[in-house]
Order: structure tokens, then sequence, then C-alpha cells
């Protein structure tokens, strides 16, 4: 029986845990010295918190816990310094184009300058960002009726400006500009 906060019990403790700990956590890890190191950590954590140890379970599945504990931690260790030692090897990845300043240069864009504020807002606000029309009518403090004029109105006007299948067509709600060929 081990008394907690007793010095000598704790070192029984250590001599009788440690090669079961140390097997436990190499097969975790895979590596003996890091092991080692998790498992000397474990002690000296649990020789920290001895004295308020509460023996509701036995010292050795506490011990197990903390060195398990451990063991995850090294192990998160190990894969940020991996991701990082990646980066320092073969830097950042470069800077990928934002999809929607694609669309800002293209044929849609200009085609929406030319289009009253309303429309265009309207039909910005239902096939770029995907509103419903009961969103845009409370966003623009208009009826839903009102927005779906708006969107007809915005429709047919790019209809005439755009090329064949440069429009978002009816039957699909919510299709972004970036699809619109120009990205």
């Amino acid at each position: 029986m081990y008394r907690p906060g007793n010095a000598e019990d704790f070192d029984r403790l250590y001599r009788a845990a440690y090669p079961r700990l140390l097997r436990t956590v190499y097969a975790v890890l895979g590596d003996q010295g890091a092991a080692e190191d998790c498992v000397q950590d474990a002690f000296v954590r649990a020789f920290q918190a001895w004295p308020r140890f509460r023996p509701d379970r036995p010292p050795e599945a506490w011990l197990h816990q903390i060195a398990l504990n451990g063991a995850i931690s090294y192990r998160r260790k190990m894969r940020l310094r991996q991701v990082g030692e990646l980066l320092r090897r073969l830097g950042r990845p470069g800077e990928e184009p934002d999809p929607s300043t694609s669309v800002v240069a293209g044929e849609v864009v200009t085609a929406l300058s030319r289009l009253p504020v309303k429309l265009a807002a309207a039909f910005v606000l239902r096939h770029y960002h995907g509103y419903s029309n009961r969103e845009i009518a409370a966003a623009t403090g208009v009826s839903e009726r009102m927005v779906g004029m708006r969107l007809a109105q915005a429709r047919e006007r790019l209809a005439g400006d755009l090329e064949p299948g440069r429009l978002p067509n009816s039957a699909s709600p919510r299709v972004p500009l970036s699809e619109s060929g120009d990205a």
C-alpha cells in the first residue's frame, strides 16, 4: 500500500512502475529516447503531485495517465516540428490569387457596373453571395416581389450585354461570379 506524500513509498512505486511505463510509452511513440524522456517527465510531475494523490485508483494507473498524456503532447510537438522543418526546407507556399479578385476585372463586373445600382446589388447579393430573395429584401428594405423584379430586370439587361453562357441561369440560384468564365 502506498501512502500519498511519503517519499519512500514513491521511491518504491518508481522502481516497480518504471519498466512497465517505459514499455507502454515506447510502444506508443516507437522511439526509445523519447519514451525515456516522457516517463522521466511523468515521474517528475507525479512526484510534485504525490502529496495530493488520492488513492481512489491504483498509483500505477495514475502514472500511466500522466505518462500517456506526456506522450500525446510529445507527438503533437513532433508533428508541429515536422511541419516547421518542411516549411524551412521548402519555403512557404505562394499566395494564390483570391477568386473574388479575378472577377473584379472581368466582363461580368463591367456589365454589372452599367446596371442601375439597385439591380446590380440584387444580382450580386443573389448570385455571388447566395442570398435568398427574402434575405435580399430584408437587406435592401424592399418587398420580396420587388427583389424578384429587380433580379429579372438585371438578368434581362445582362443577357443583352454578355455573350451566351456567361450569365447564371435561373435554374441555379447560387452561381458565384467567379464561375462566369473570367476566373
